[in-house]
C-alpha cells in the first residue's frame, strides 16, 4: 500500500489544480482518475468543445444574414464533418497540454477509479490500495435522467453526443431549457436542424431573471426555434423513424415529433461509486457533497470541489475551491473562503447572458435596499451598426454611495462586457468611480456608462 499526504480523486479542473498547489506546499501528492481520456469535463465535453462549435455556428449565421450589412453571400451552409474535425483538432491541443501536465507533474498519477474503504484508504479498480492523510474529491458531474415518463427507456442524445456530431440532424427535440439546452439548441438550429425546445419551467434559463430570459427566447423564436415553456411531459414514444413527445401546456395537449431526442434536463454530481459512506462523507439527496467554507466535508480531512459539491458548476469556481482546499489541507493560515457574492456566470447563447454579484430577486427577497438602472442595446450606436439590438445592461447599486452590487447583461458579447464589473466589484467600486475611467466611443463597452450615469444621478438625489 502506498502512502500520501494528499490524494485528489479526479484529474479535471479541481483535482489537477489542487494537486498543483499541494505539491507546491511540499505535500506528497497523487491524482487518481479512471476516465478513458484525461482532461476533465471542461476540456473534453464541456466549455471548450461547445464554445468551438457555437462560434462556428455564429460565423455561419452572419454569413446567411450578410444582406443586413449590404453584403452578397450567394450561399452558406454547414459542413458538419469539417466542423467536427476542426473541433477535434482544437480540443486535442488543449487535452494534450493537460495530459502532459498530468503525466509530468510532481505528483503521481493513477489511471484507475477509486472508492473509499475507510476514511483514509482507497481501493482502486486496478487492485491497488492507497492511503492518505487528506483527500480532495473532484469527480465532477454526469448527465441525469429525471423521472420523465418514457425517458429512461428512450434512446436519446446527451450533450456528449451533440458535441460529437459529424452530420447534420434533420430535426431534434430538446428536453430542457437550461444553459446546455439553450446553447446547443441554438447551435443545432443555426447549423440547419429543425429544433423544438420543451421546457418544464415557466421560462427558459430558469436561474436568470425573467426579463433576460425573455430576450434570449425572443431571439430563439426569431431564428425559427420552436419554444414551449411551462410544460408537463405526458409520454415519450419512439420508433425507427424518430421520437414523439406529448406534453401539456396551459391545459392543452400538444405533440411534437423529430428524428432525434436530446436529453438536456440537467446533470448530477458524479459521486455514487465513491463509497462516501465508508469515509463518513455526507451528501445531499442528489449526491452533492456537503462542504463548509473551507471545502471540508463532514470528514474534516476530506475536501470536495467543483461540480460534485457546488454551489455553482463553473470552472473558475472549481479552481478557486480546489486551490483553497489544498492550501487549507497544507495548514496555511489566514485564508479567505471563496466569495460567492461576486459569482460570475455567462450563457453563450446569442445574445449572450452574463451576470455577476447578487441578483435583483435575491435583494428583493431579503428586503435589501438598492438602486437599479438599465439601458437597451437597440438604442446604442455600436450595437445598432453591428445589428446587435437584442438585450440590455442592468446595474444594481447600494443607495448611499452607489457601490456596485451586481449587474446583468443580455446582449452582444455580454460575456466579455461583464468583466468590466468583475474588476469594479473586486475593488468595491462605486458607479461614480467606474465613470471616472475613460469609455471609448464608439464601442460596445461604452453602453455600460449609461446606466452608471443614471445611478450616479439617483445617488445624488438621495443625498
Amino acid at each position: 500500500m502506498k502512502n500520501y499526504d494528499f490524494i485528489c480523486i479526479g484529474g479535471g479542473s479541481a483535482g489537477f489544480n489542487a494537486a498543483r498547489i499541494a505539491t507546491d506546499q511540499g505535500l506528497k501528492t497523487a491524482i487518481v482518475d479512471g476516465a478513458k481520456e484525461l482532461g476533465g469535463l471542461c476540456i473534453l465535453r464541456g466549455c471548450m468543445p461547445s464554445k468551438t462549435l457555437l462560434y462556428s455556428a455564429e460565423v455561419l449565421h452572419h454569413a446567411r444574414h450578410a444582406a443586413r450589412f449590404g453584403l452578397r453571400v450567394p450561399s452558406a451552409k454547414a459542413d458538419m464533418a469539417a466542423v467536427h474535425t476542426r473541433k477535434k483538432l482544437i480540443i486535442g491541443e488543449f487535452a494534450d497540454y493537460r495530459l502532459t501536465a498530468l503525466t509530468k507533474g510532481k505528483f503521481d498519477l493513477f489511471r484507475a477509479h477509486a472508492r473509499f474503504l475507510d476514511a483514509h484508504t482507497l481501493a482502486l479498480s486496478d487492485g491497488q490500495r492507497l492511503r492518505a492523510d487528506r483527500f480532495l474529491i473532484g469527480t465532477g458531474s454526469r448527465v441525469s435522467v429525471p423521472p420523465v415518463p418514457g425517458l429512461a427507456a428512450a434512446k436519446f442524445w446527451t450533450s456528449d453526443d451533440v458535441l460529437d456530431l459529424d452530420f447534420l440532424p434533420r430535426s431534434v427535440l430538446v428536453l430542457g431549457g437550461g444553459i446546455v439546452a439553450c446553447e446547443l439548441a441554438q447551435f443545432l438550429a443555426r447549423m440547419g436542424s429543425k429544433v423544438t425546445l420543451i421546457q418544464r419551467s415557466a421560462q427558459i434559463l430558469r436561474g436568470h431573471s425573467p426579463e433576460a430570459a425573455r430576450v434570449v427566447e425572443r431571439a430563439f423564436r426569431d431564428e425559427g426555434i420552436e419554444v414551449f415553456t411551462g410544460t408537463a411531459i405526458q409520454d415519450i414514444r419512439q420508433d425507427r423513424r424518430g421520437t414523439t413527445v406529448r406534453f401539456s401546456q396551459t391545459g392543452k395537449l400538444i405533440s411534437r415529433r423529430a428524428a432525434h431526442l436530446f436529453n438536456a434536463l440537467g446533470r448530477e454530481p458524479n459521486t455514487r461509486a465513491l463509497g462516501l459512506d465508508s469515509a463518513g462523507v455526507r451528501t445531499r439527496p442528489n449526491g452533492q457533497i456537503i462542504t463548509n467554507r473551507w471545502q471540508q466535508t463532514s470528514a474534516a480531512h476530506i475536501y470536495a470541489a467543483g461540480d460534485c459539491s457546488g454551489p455553482a458548476e463553473i470552472v473558475h469556481v472549481a479552481i478557486q475551491q480546489a486551490e483553497l482546499a489544498a492550501r487549507h489541507g497544507a495548514g496555511i493560515k489566514q485564508l479567505k473562503p471563496v466569495d460567492y457574492g461576486m459569482l460570475l456566470s455567462v450563457v453563450f447563447t446569442d445574445p449572450q447572458l452574463a451576470t455577476i454579484g447578487v441578483a435583483e430577486s435575491a435583494l428583493q427577497t431579503k428586503g435589501v435596499p438598492y438602486l437599479a438602472a438599465s439601458y437597451p442595446f437597440d438604442d446604442h450606436g455600436k450595437s445598432i451598426l453591428m445589428e446587435a439590438k437584442y438585450g440590455h445592461v442592468k446595474v444594481l447599486a447600494e443607495p448611499q454611495r452607489g457601490r456596485i452590487l451586481g449587474a446583468e447583461i443580455v446582449g452582444k458579447d455580454a460575456g466579455e462586457l461583464i468583466h468590466c464589473f468583475s474588476v469594479a466589484m473586486a475593488l468595491r467600486a462605486t458607479a461614480a468611480q467606474m465613470l471616472a475611467a475613460p469609455w471609448y466611443h464608439p464601442t460596445l463597452a461604452e453602453i455600460i456608462s449609461y446606466p452608471l450615469e443614471n445611478l450616479v444621478e439617483q445617488v445624488a438625489k438621495r443625498n
